[in-house]
């Protein structure tokens, strides 16, 4: 079997720069989105010896998360690794009649992303095993004011894919966490500050170096963010509080 990729949420931003990373790697690709019609353009964009499947999805109809995996895996002829990558950020506050955005944002990037890994997991068992990626943020850290269910979101994904990491061992799974600081993509050009912030190609590039050494967790790029995630962890609460404007 050649080397084989699904992503979810690949029409854009991270998702679309990492399939044409892969792509560049010799991977067969296995694209859904929302948006087909961006998938589509995509597809003609990649080099013609990549074998690209698309499909158009929303991670939150849960009930077709398994089937289109599934199919997508079946027309590559299998698949080895599996991204939940799905994810959108808005900005809300509570008491402020945004508590249906709240809703969004952990629907697609929680429950989306655990329908995700569920679906491939049951893939790569049937494979006899592979990688699951999931696509989580610094953000994740610590609460960030003006994006608290973003925040909250990738708290929790990052928490559950470490849950599942020991279990999955036991079916020759890799469980992988990305935390990825500011990349030059749509879900964060509205900010007015994006420190030390990458170009999506080379965000994907060290993203793509990271899956393919199976490495637990890391933060992307590892400098400065590792040793600011460090930081922001050990920042007394009455302190956070008054810089996280």
């Amino acid at each position: 079997m050649s080397k084989s990729i699904l992503i979810t949420g690949a029409s854009t931003g991270i998702g679309r720069a990492l399939a044409f990373e892969f792509s560049r790697r010799g991977y067969a690709l296995g694209l859904c989105s929302r948006r087909l019609e961006l998938l589509e353009l995509m597809r003609d964009e990649l080099s013609r010896e990549t074998k690209v499947v698309i499909a158009k999805l929303d991670v939150v109809e849960f009930k077709r998360v398994q089937e289109v995996l599934s199919r997508m895996a079946e027309e590559l002829g299998g698949v080895e690794i599996v991204i939940a990558n799905a994810g959108v950020a808005e900005r809300s506050h509570p008491g402020e009649g945004t508590f249906y955005l709240d809703r969004n944002v952990i629907e697609i990037n929680l429950l989306g992303a655990i329908a995700t890994i569920d679906a491939g997991t049951d893939i790569l068992k049937k494979e006899g095993g592979g990688q699951i990626v999931a696509i989580s943020s610094v953000a994740g850290f610590r609460g960030l004011s003006s994006t608290p269910a973003y925040s909250a979101s990738k708290a929790a994904l990052s928490t559950y894919m470490e849950g599942i990491r020991n279990k999955l061992k036991e079916h020759k799974i890799v469980v992988t966490v990305l935390n990825p600081g500011f990349i030059d993509t749509p879900i964060n050009t509205h900010r007015k500050s994006r420190p030390f912030v990458i170009s999506a190609e080379k965000g994907a590039r060290l993203m793509a170096d990271m899956i393919e050494k199976k490495i637990w967790s890391s933060a992307v790029p590892v400098w400065p963010w590792s040793f600011i995630t460090k930081i922001m962890r050990l920042v007394p609460e009455r302190l956070w509080s008054k810089i996280n404007v």
